[in-house]
């Protein structure tokens, strides 16, 4: 169970934010990326696909990497490897996002402490998808 003030950060940070940086987007409409992006345009986010191996999926710019994004995001969501996650909480912070939010299944402490450490929020081993969908039933 989360206790009630990381749970009212999770929700101030649902309602504040407009663009989603998803790390690791699959093109594949059945892999759970794919199906988090859609929930989350439908949901009025702005999603923008991060993965170096596409140039578009779900009709979106996609991009190499976070750096390569031309504007500023809210959060920057992460379908990694855990060992896989430093880095990109690395370049989340060096590109000026809010927030880092590792999907459930995802854990890394030492990333998360490095983006709190650097004032971002992080929400580790939870779904954004199922998060949202909580808070707006």
């Amino acid at each position: 169970m989360q206790n009630q003030e990381y749970m009212q950060q999770i929700q101030d940070l649902l309602t504040t934010s407009r663009t989603i940086a998803v790390v690791g987007l699959s093109p594949k409409k059945s892999r759970p990326s794919n199906m988090v992006g859609r929930y989350l345009m439908d949901a009025g986010f702005q999603v923008v696909p991060v993965n170096p191996a596409q140039s578009q999926i779900l009709s979106t710019d996609c991009y190499p990497n976070l750096a390569a994004i031309p504007y500023k995001v809210d959060i920057v969501d992460i379908f990694r490897k855990a060992d896989d996650v430093q880095p990109i909480v690395e370049q989340a912070i060096a590109s000026g996002a809010r927030a880092v939010w590792m999907q459930q299944g995802i854990i890394n402490e030492t990333a998360a402490t490095l983006a709190r450490n650097n004032g971002l929020i992080c929400i580790m081993d939870l779904c954004i998808k199922v998060e949202h969908a909580r808070l707006n039933s």
